[in-house]
Formats: structure tokens, sequence, C-alpha cells
């Protein structure tokens, strides 16, 4: 006769599976929404940052093209190198916005070198919060 073992974490399990179905399910709703939007998000960051002064560029419809693409491709994006992209800024805010974060950092590490981008301005907390203005958007809202 077989003996199974009681596990008195077994309700905590299901539960952890149940949030992380939760947690993928919105990611995959926020990447979608990121491709579907992906030009009318661009051309409302680009002037967001424009307005907040955070960049300055010689062209605002080539920032908006880099945009653009950035969300377009989100969604084709490994995950481990969407982790690795964002940890330098993960515990920025409590409950970020995953694509927000790598907007961010994107805009940090990599947009102040684009040959249209004359500056850069702000603290890393100033640029999330202009980038998660636009991108929250796409959160799923709480029901």
């Amino acid at each position: 006769m077989g003996h199974h073992a009681h596990n008195p974490y077994g309700a905590g399990d299901k539960a952890v599976r149940a949030i992380d179905r939760k947690r993928e399910k919105e990611r995959r709703f926020m990447l979608s929404a990121a491709f579907k939007y992906a030009d009318d998000l661009a051309m409302k960051l680009v002037q967001r940052l424009l307005d907040n002064k955070i960049i300055e560029t010689t062209s605002e419809s080539a920032i908006r093209e880099v945009f653009a693409n950035l969300l377009q491709n989100l969604q084709d994006m490994e995950e481990f190198d969407m982790n690795f992209k964002i940890a330098p800024i993960r515990q920025l805010t409590v409950n970020p916005n995953f694509i927000s974060l790598y907007l961010t950092q994107y805009i940090i590490e990599d947009l102040i070198n684009h040959s249209k981008i004359d500056d850069v301005y702000g603290d890393d907390i100033d640029i999330y919060k202009a980038v998660d203005s636009v991108m929250d958007k796409i959160r799923p809202k709480e029901k």
C-alpha cells in the first residue's frame, strides 16, 4: 500500500501558479497591445519625452520610427534578453511596467547614442515616469 505524504504547501503552490498564470497573461496582453498600437504609442511617447524636456532631437520622425520598431519587436524578444536589459533599473519603482522599464533603459543606454538625438536629460525615475505615463494605457485594467 502506497503512502502519500501530505504536502502542507500544496495550497501555496496552487496560489503561486495562479499568480504566475495571471502575470503571464498580462504580459502577453501588453506585448500584443504594444505591437498593435506601436505607431500611436511611439508618437505619444516621443511627444511626452519632448514635452517633459527629456530628449532633444533633430528628427522627431526618426525617433518615432525607432520606438515604433522597438514596440513591434518586443513580442519576438526572448524573455531573458528583456530581463537582462531591465536588470539595472528593475527596483526603480514598485510594481513597474516591464515595457516601461525596457524603454527607459533603452533611452538611457542606447537612444542617447542615436545620430538624431542631441541629448537625454533627467534621472532614471523621471524618464521612467514619462515613459510609463504613455505605456500605462496598455496595462490590463483590474476588474
